[in-house]
């Protein structure tokens, strides 16, 4: 398999073996979210060392080690992009698979198991038409100041949501327009949301603009910007008047 291909199977698999954990009435509450978590990584992993066993890897759920800094390729994945959402039963979380190349996330895959759906990096589709409001994803539980006050800046209906990955695959299934996060994440919270948005033609940066760098010694990424790339202008603008 390609890595594409690689990656579009070990997250749809990985999402397959989540809903089967969750379905098989063994587990609740946080149970359910470690059990779900530690099984889909363990699979994960093992493919991964198997099928690119020269590659680096780095999951949120696995020991890191200094081995991947070595290395011009290293898999970034997160078994469950949304454990509390996952546990919930909602369809706001997702699976990810991606990877960096020299730094940048080239190759990604985000799994939405609640509808079935798988998101590629090597298949773009065209993204939706943008309706006439603008509509901005938010966490459903905690929005951050920041891009309510961008919201509000732009006239952006707010969109409460779960995962990471779920907000940004809303973007490129035309369910929103801009993703705005300032709370704080890592890598493997945007790493294959961020090659599969980039190869829908969306842009996808941090809040100043600036790349964002994968496969890093600190994994802790500030923010975040994923949005149809006609909105990038007027949310930095937005931004910098919060700052006057």
């Amino acid at each position: 398999m390609t890595d594409a291909e690689l990656a579009a199977h070990l997250a749809d698999t990985a999402g397959r073996i989540l809903i089967q954990v969750r379905d098989s009435g063994m587990f609740e509450g946080k149970a359910l979210g470690t059990a779900g978590d530690q099984t889909a990584n363990q699979f994960l992993v093992h493919a991964l060392r198997q099928q690119r066993a020269d590659d680096g890897l780095l999951s949120e759920e696995s020991k890191d080690t200094a081995a991947r800094l070595d290395t011009a390729r290293c898999w970034i994945v997160d078994p469950v992009d949304g454990t509390r959402e996952y546990g919930e039963a909602r369809d706001d979380w997702a699976v990810h698979v991606g990877l960096a190349v020299d730094g940048r996330a080239s190759v990604g895959a985000v799994a939405l198991p609640g509808p079935g759906i798988v998101l590629r990096s090597d298949q773009p589709v065209a993204v939706p038409p943008a309706p006439d409001t603008l509509r901005m994803v938010v966490s459903r539980t905690r929005p951050a100041a920041q891009a309510v006050a961008v919201a509000d800046r732009l006239g952006a209906e707010l969109v409460p949501m779960g995962s990471a990955g779920a907000k940004a695959m809303a973007i490129v299934l035309g369910q929103a327009d801009i993703y705005l996060h300032s709370g704080g994440q890592y890598e493997w919270d945007s790493c294959a949301p961020v090659a599969v948005a980039l190869a829908h033609g969306l842009h996808c940066s941090r809040m100043d603009g600036s790349a964002l760098v994968y496969n890093r010694q600190d994994t802790y990424m500030p923010d975040l910007l994923i949005c149809r790339p006609e909105h990038a202008d007027s949310v930095f603008a937005a931004l910098a008047g919060l700052d006057k």
